[in-house]
């Protein structure tokens, strides 16, 4: 590979850990600068991703493997190594121009017409097939930090309402236990005090799950599993285009698994036409070249004269059996690549659908909690603990009115971190980001 190669090599390998739909520019510059930023309290998921593009280890190990064969493509097209022979006659042969002392030879084995053409066809097949998988790791490395972000904002969002209740219950104790003193029962107290503990185990729960929740993340960063994960900041992402015809098509067009299927199906192709030029011989050429000393016989024509021999051979396939077997192994491996490649766009066909599904319904959760449920919930919370307050109920139904209006938020926070993580998994499923929906 020579110097220009090397540098478009160099650039590929920056831009493939670029993020999706950013320039190559400046896909370019946010590798170098992942590389260099740490990550932060401020950091946003965008430098989150940049600095996992620099530093995942898994991504530098399937960059490395394409690196290596894309240097095997010259490799697979160029020539065996010619040879190199000598001989040394240990009784000279004597002829009738002189005594023949030393012999040398020289031979190239050139394979039989466009045998070179394919094998380096097939090595840049091979390595077609490689970078597509390093883009599929990219694209599975940035959804699992997109997902483990979104979780991490909704774990922050669920402690953060967990929080507001536990302090809306001890007001509500506080009231209880003035109307303990005025004289009535305890039973508002001591169902203040269980919900109150339900509510501090189930807070407890949510602070310890920061931790591994952060082990994942720093994990897909690169960096220690005990390093600090900055709080996710932030609402939701633009509203998306999604059609799924077209995404559907995309998916096919676009995906990388199904990219590098296509091109191990190319290179198995070229295997079968290289198993049925392997019926020809290769040819090799050569010369020899033999010295010879002077006889020293006056008139003598041609007296001491190198003789010089041109060579000519073939290796002859004589076993078919072998190239046989060949073929049709060839040919097996490329009607096996054809059936993974319709196996696995089926079976990612199937896992988009699903990913739309959840994106739907994870919309309509949305809508459904913070238009509908969510305000009646309030409303009911605010009227049952009016009429606690005033005497006209029991403090149960407050407290059955506390928790739904709790879970109702808890499950507003959950779907808006749901749809967030399909939509990260329909993008990496059709290998790129999908359009914001244009605003009307």
């Amino acid at each position: 590979m020579n110097q220009k190669q090397k540098r478009i090599c160099s650039a590929s390998v920056l831009l493939a850990l670029g993020l999706s739909g950013m320039s190559a520019a400046s896909s370019v510059a946010a590798a170098a600068e992942g590389r260099e930023r740490g990550i932060g309290e401020t950091s946003t998921l965008v430098e989150c991703l940049e600095f996992a593009a620099a530093n995942n280890t898994r991504l530098k190990a399937a960059h490395a493997r394409w690196r290596a064969a894309v240097e095997r493509v010259p490799e697979a097209r160029g020539l065996s190594d010619p040879r190199l022979s000598y001989g040394y006659f240990a009784r000279s042969v004597e002829t009738r121009v002189g005594p023949q002392r030393h012999k040398l030879g020289v031979a190239q084995t050139l394979p039989w017409f466009g045998k070179r053409r394919l094998r380096g066809e097939i090595a840049d097949s091979e390595a077609q097939a490689l970078y597509e998988a390093a883009e599929a790791a990219k694209l599975k490395l940035f959804h699992r930090v997109r997902h483990t972000w979104h979780e991490l904002a909704y774990l922050r969002r669920a402690i953060e309402i967990t929080g507001n209740n536990i302090r809306l219950l001890k007001d509500l104790e506080g009231v209880a236990q003035t109307k303990v003193q005025g004289g009535a029962g305890l039973a508002g107290v001591a169902s203040a005090q269980v919900e109150l503990g339900k509510l501090e185990d189930r807070r407890l729960t949510l602070l310890d799950l920061r931790e591994p929740l952060a082990a994942r993340m720093n994990a897909a960063l690169g960096r220690a599993t005990e390093a600090e994960v900055p709080w996710p900041k932030g609402g939701e992402s633009a509203a998306r285009k999604i059609e799924e015809a077209q995404l559907l098509k995309w998916l096919s067009d676009s995906n990388p698994e199904l990219r590098g299927l296509e091109s191990e199906i190319v290179g198995s192709q070229k295997a079968v036409e290289l198993a049925r030029k392997n019926y020809n011989p290769d040819l090799t050429f050569g010369v020899d070249y033999t010295q010879t000393d002077r006889r020293g016989i006056a008139g003598l024509r041609g007296d001491g004269k190198d003789p010089v021999m041109a060579m000519f051979s073939l290796n002859i396939p004589l076993w078919r059996k072998k190239q046989d077997a060949a073929l049709e192994a060839a040919q097996a491996n490329r009607e096996a690549g054809l059936a993974a490649r319709a196996d696995r766009e089926n079976l990612l066909r199937a896992d988009l659908k699903m990913a739309l599904y959840r994106f739907r319904d994870a919309g309509r959760k949305i809508d459904l909690y913070r238009d509908t449920l969510t305000p009646l919930a309030e409303q009911s919370l605010s009227v049952a603990q009016q009429s606690w307050e005033a005497g006209k109920a029991d403090f149960l139904s407050v407290i059955d009115a506390e928790r739904q209006a709790l879970e109702f938020q808890l499950q507003y926070e959950r779907a808006r971190a749901s749809r967030e993580q399909c939509l990260s998994e329909i993008e990496m499923l059709v290998g790129r980001e999908l359009p914001a929906e244009e605003k009307r």
